[in-house]
């Protein structure tokens, strides 16, 4: 599992060139497993200090801490009915920065290292997809992807999502032993359960409600909103209901959407 913790300053965890977790500034922690993003032998954990704003790159900048200001990730092993928490857990690898108040550190900042992991996943399908460069038509053949994809989730049909994820949950089942045909009916179950609570009100996004943003040297496009959450989403107006997202990292071979992430 990775566990993310930080006060002080918004933080990313990244693994292999995947954001899985952000922190804002008034801290706290969280963790979630990260088996599909895991690779045997090597792998990259980082801690983003002060990331950028979704499709921005802007220039380091100085900027002063005020009260403590930290962050750090953990890769952990963890055993059954454990958390990331326990002390008796194994920590695997760990990235820390912090920085004095009063003191100045420069934001954006990235801090990494290199961490060997003993599992033995095989090598994921988004290590060897092709890289995308985001063209106009390859932002229309997204926009047009995430359009229709709305419409039939909207309509409590998961087909579609389904067909085009087809790799991830394939790669999700095997990264965490489970049936791939019990996956797959459980997000079907779950789709129906929303449409009967009729909690499936998702609008089809406009061009201006979509960035994508290139992952693992542009292998990878993930589909967001200009405020960085996934697009594919619900708008629930009754909050009894609470609201839904599925986010979408995708590769694109010969103009084909496939869904890895």
């Amino acid at each position: 599992m990775l566990e993310l913790s930080a006060g002080g300053c918004t933080v990313e965890a990244v693994l292999n060139g995947m954001p899985l977790a952000t922190i804002g500034p008034a801290g706290g922690s969280k963790s979630l497993a990260v088996h599909e993003y895991t690779l045997a032998g090597r792998n990259r954990l980082s801690l983003v200090v002060s990331p950028p704003p979704i499709g921005t790159n802007p220039p380091s900048q100085p900027r002063v801490a005020i009260g403590p200001t930290w962050a750090r990730a953990r890769l952990v092993l963890v055993g059954q009915g454990q958390s990331p928490a326990d002390p008796g857990v194994r920590a695997l690898g760990v990235v820390e920065w912090a920085t004095a108040e009063g003191k100045t550190y420069e934001a954006p900042s990235t801090h990494g290292r290199d961490v060997d992991l003993p599992v033995t996943f095989p090598r994921w399908r988004w290590l060897d997809a092709p890289p995308i460069a985001i063209t106009p038509a390859v932002q229309r053949t997204a926009l047009e992807f995430v359009q229709q994809l709305a419409v039939e989730l909207g309509r409590g049909n998961a087909e579609s999502l389904i067909a085009a994820s087809k790799l991830r949950f394939d790669e999700m089942a095997l990264a965490y032993q489970i049936d791939v045909a019990a996956v797959l009916q459980r997000f079907r179950d779950h789709l129906q359960r929303l449409y009967a609570a009729n909690a499936l009100k998702i609008t089809p996004p406009v061009a201006a409600e979509l960035v994508l943003r290139p992952l693992v040297d542009g292998r990878l496009i993930e589909c967001l909103t200009p405020a960085g959450g996934a697009v594919l989403r619900t708008q629930n107006e009754s909050t009894d209901l609470g609201d839904h997202a599925w986010p979408i990292r995708m590769a694109m071979v010969e103009g084909r959407i496939y869904v890895l992430r």
